[in-house]
């Protein structure tokens, strides 16, 4: 079918279902933007933690690292934002002596998972919106398809002898709104699982070297409190 027998099966049909179309072509608009946008955004946070995760076990010392990382903190994000709010609250909960090593790990802790959150919270964003659109638009193709029903047979009803003729614009107007609703749905649930995947292994990275982070600062406090 030509695109011209389509506008024309469009500008044909009736005003509810050109509002559906509508609707559906506008989430399909929304729901590509939207992927486009969080590939870049996911593609840069596991580049940069991977950047970051290299640099730091390199063997690097970890004061020359946080200054680098100081330099730009404004900017900093993923695993590199972890480390340095929790080498932040350990100097500073480390340079006072009234706080016990236990105090210590459970404070820099504490500040890292807010900042892993924090971050977590950016990469997610706009992606919960998207299992919306995929989960509601076969719905509404599917309120579009009954309509077409509905007045195909209103066709049928208003004659004695029935053609192809009489039925085919609601006949049309119910497959049109089943295709665009399966357009906009496909590509926004595989994108929701897809990107939901990638925020489930981001996190899990993030995860991994907070453990690892705190258990080097744990060593840390303990020989630094021996040799006291």
């Amino acid at each position: 079918m030509s695109d011209t027998k389509i506008l024309d099966l469009f500008f044909q049909s009736s005003l509810l279902v050109k509002l559906i179309i509508l609707i559906l072509i506008c989430f399909s608009v929304i729901s590509w933007g939207i992927i486009i946008q969080r590939i870049h955004i996911l593609n840069i946070a596991m580049r940069k933690t991977k950047v970051f995760e290299e640099k730091f076990w390199s063997g690097i010392d970890l004061d020359n690292l946080y200054k680098s990382s100081q330099m730009h903190h404004d900017r900093l994000m993923g695993a590199e934002r972890i480390f340095y709010v929790g080498f932040k609250e350990f100097s500073r909960l480390h340079c006072d002596n009234n706080y016990a090593p236990e105090s210590i790990i459970e404070g820099l802790s504490r500040v890292m998972r807010i900042s892993m959150h924090r971050d977590l919270e950016t990469l997610e964003n706009y992606i919960a919106f998207l299992g919306t659109i995929a989960s509601i638009s076969p719905y509404i193709g599917l309120f579009g398809t009954v309509c077409g029903i509905i007045r195909a047979f209103i066709a049928l009803g208003m004659v004695k002898q029935a053609t192809l003729q009489m039925v085919a614009p609601g006949i049309a107007e119910a497959l049109i709104t089943t295709a665009i609703s399966l357009f906009t749905a496909i590509p926004a649930v595989i994108a929701y699982n897809r990107f939901n995947q990638r925020v489930n292994k981001i996190e899990q990275k993030y995860v991994n070297f907070m453990e690892e982070f705190t258990a080097i600062l744990h060593r840390q406090i303990f020989i630094s409190t021996a040799q006291k």
